[in-house]
């Protein structure tokens, strides 16, 4: 989707990096493929041994993991609130999705560090469920359909973190197929106005779920501009070894991760944005005392200061 400029490698090594690289990107996409292949490897065998999948919408494995919209079916599935935004049964579902994921993903990581995106993640996620959930339960026209209507894939997540960057970053600029440079701010505003009108056209599960990962997304964004991080309480929590920490980098005008050299416009952005998270580390030093940063806070200070 977006027209990054790609060094020249090989397919093993795009892979590679998709994949099996140290970071909460490439583990989120790691788990989103491993579940579509787990799933469609089990319903394979079921078929070939003409086990009763009980739904043809939807395989067996999938009801145990997809969220439902009644709320005494999630009462006794409580888990579906989490699984359900890794679960994928279509393999363009999972494809467009996991595109989406990437390239979303790696802008998000040139502005903010990867626990702010698992986090975004989860929570966008979380808050897609709730979204659906209670359209489901609430809205006349669900009526009929509410206790059998179930939601999967990582589309409210996706979404969350695409609208979390946006906020964040809204004049930076990607490439469209097609379309040339456009700002993520429209990015983000194209998708969530495509959900609102395909509503009564079908999936309104779906378009639901994605407005509230969308919804989380903004907030978040909004508040962390704003010198007030919703999610840091969750800092001190440790990441499992295979994670890496972002190294704050002396800022410069090129991107290692792309290949391609920022335009005026992008480092601008990218310049002013850095601005604005060291004045927020500042204005938190002068409120709560240096003893009250992250280690990350501290790293970007330091490194700052070094220039």
């Amino acid at each position: 989707m977006f027209g990054f400029q790609q060094p020249q490698r090989s397919t093993g090594e795009i892979f590679k990096q998709i994949f099996f690289s140290k970071n909460i990107l490439s583990r989120l996409i790691l788990i989103n493929t491993a579940v579509f292949v787990f799933v469609s490897l089990v319903n394979t065998i079921a078929w070939l041994f003409r086990v009763d999948q009980g739904n043809e919408v939807l395989s067996a494995v999938g009801q145990f993991f997809a969220l439902p919209s009644s709320t005494n079916l999630l009462a006794t599935k409580p888990w579906t609130i989490i699984t359900y935004m890794f679960l994928h049964e279509g393999f363009l579902h999972l494809l467009f999705n996991m595109i989406m994921l990437y390239f979303g993903g790696i802008i998000f990581l040139e502005f903010l560090d990867e626990r702010k995106l698992l986090w975004t993640y989860i929570f966008g996620g979380i808050a897609g469920a709730l979204f659906f959930i209670l359209a489901f339960n609430i809205f006349p026209v669900f009526e009929d359909i509410k206790g059998i209507a179930v939601a999967l894939g990582a589309s409210a997540s996706v979404l969350a973190i695409l609208v979390a960057i946006a906020t964040y970053a809204p004049d930076y600029q990607v490439n469209l197929l097609l379309l040339g440079r456009l700002k993520l701010k429209y990015i983000a505003i194209i998708f969530i106005v495509i959900d609102v009108f395909s509503m009564s056209a079908g999936n309104a599960g779906g378009h639901i779920a994605h407005l509230g990962g969308a919804f989380y997304g903004f907030i978040y964004a909004y508040a962390f501009k704003n010198n007030n991080d919703l999610l840091g309480f969750l800092n001190n929590i440790k990441f499992p070894s295979f994670t890496t920490q972002r190294k704050h980098r002396r800022f410069d005008t090129t991107r290692p991760e792309t290949g391609r050299p920022m335009n005026d416009d992008e480092y601008r952005t990218k310049k002013a944005v850095k601005q604005k998270e060291i004045d927020r580390i500042l204005d938190k030093i002068s409120k709560s005392g240096y003893d009250s940063l992250s280690k990350e806070e501290k790293d970007l200070l330091f490194n700052d200061s070094n220039k």
